[in-house]
């Protein structure tokens, strides 16, 4: 154990990230986390403005790559793309995600295509994109987002849920076909946390209520609540741990 320790456990120096979502929500606060752990970063969205602010703000340490990765056409010029900034990532968070909150009765082909390819398709093309790079490297770090519909059903929920449940097990499957050659796979599940996503919920300061009180912290989660996990997941930290998910809910899901 040397003089570093634990902050070499931690270390991200040297290591480049690419994050879907970066142009806010989790994916801008994972995207700021890696930075500040020593990573360059390499962001996607679609919100090219978001992303050229975000950018500027951590000069030589942050890129970016405009795209929609809910359109499966554009995938691979996207995943090029990001190798072109700092070269082939080591570390994959796949943030980006859509809840067209389509009831049952409601729900069209086209919601459910957009969520299925943007929530579940897009991470794992990309993923397998990067992989061979991260095997050749025998290091590579792939962090899905699932959610609490990974394993609740919520009203309004029937195409986000069921790819936030395919999520889980796609987390799996990347951890049996890529870890025994230096890649982990694994996924954090949010509860409710106050970002874009969940405008709908925080906009009803009842429900919001409701949804802290059913926690065993007693409050909904903040952004900067996914610091630690994301650090853990994405470093030599987590180096034995591989297609888990785990859920940062404050005990939602124990309760």
């Amino acid at each position: 154990m040397n003089g570093n320790w634990p902050h070499s456990l931690y270390s991200l120096e040297g290591k480049i990230a690419c994050v879907t979502g970066a142009s806010g929500g989790l994916g801008r606060r994972a995207a700021d986390v890696l930075i500040g752990a020593g990573c360059q970063v390499v962001g996607v969205a679609r919100r090219g403005n978001e992303l050229e602010k975000w950018s500027a703000d951590h000069p030589g340490k942050a890129g970016f790559v405009v795209g929609d990765l809910s359109n499966r056409d554009t995938i691979s010029k996207i995943s090029e793309g990001v190798k072109q900034v700092f070269g082939a990532p080591d570390i994959l968070v796949n943030a980006a995600g859509i809840n067209t909150r389509e009831t049952a009765d409601t729900v069209t082909p086209e919601g459910w295509d957009v969520t299925l390819n943007l929530n579940l398709a897009a991470p794992f093309f990309l993923a397998q994109s990067f992989a061979p790079a991260m095997i050749e490297r025998s290091f590579g770090r792939v962090i899905n987002i699932a959610s609490l519909q990974s394993f609740r059903a919520f009203p309004g929920g029937v195409s986000y849920g069921a790819s936030k449940g395919g999520i889980t097990q796609l987390t799996r499957s990347m951890a049996e076909a890529w870890s025994s050659k230096g890649v982990t796979a694994n996924a954090l599940a949010p509860g409710f946390f106050r970002t874009e996503l969940t405008a709908a919920v925080f906009n009803d300061p009842e429900r919001a209520a409701r949804n802290a009180a059913q926690t065993c912290i007693g409050r909904n989660g903040e952004p900067e609540d996914i610091d630690g996990a994301i650090l853990f997941f994405a470093s030599n930290a987590s180096a034995y741990i591989t297609g888990q998910t785990l859920s940062i809910d404050g005990g939602f899901t124990a309760k």
